[in-house]
């Protein structure tokens, strides 16, 4: 599998639901991941990010992946994606952002999210 198919695995387990699963499946434990807020290191400290993600979401409403595209040779996949959520605040948002993945072997072991937020 090359490393955009499992990126492209990754997001079709988040559209049935399964962030968590995909998370376990592809990071590393030595993962660090970086957004606009802040950076967290290490699987544990990440996996907990994405649960308070998750627990800040009333209802998830739709998720596009715009385009996925990789530098097989290096490990890096590029992805844009678009999620519509309803947090529990009652605030909906479409969340537009691109994220930059650093595989080695067959897990990421750092990820950038960019966007406006």
């Amino acid at each position: 599998m090359t490393y955009k198919e499992r990126t492209q695995d990754i997001y079709n387990m988040l559209g049935q639901g399964q962030l968590l699963e995909a998370f376990d499946k592809y990071y590393a434990s030595n993962v660090v991941m970086t957004e606009p807020r802040g950076t967290n290191e290490g699987k544990e400290a990440c996996r907990a990010h994405e649960v308070e993600f998750l627990n800040s979401i009333k209802e998830f409403h739709n998720l596009e992946v715009k385009g996925i595209t990789s530098d097989e040779a290096n490990g890096i996949v590029m992805h844009e994606t678009m999620m519509d959520v309803t947090f529990q605040d009652g605030n909906r948002v479409q969340m537009e952002q691109v994220g930059v993945q650093k595989w080695e072997g067959d897990q990421i072991v750092h990820e950038r999210f960019y966007y406006n937020g």
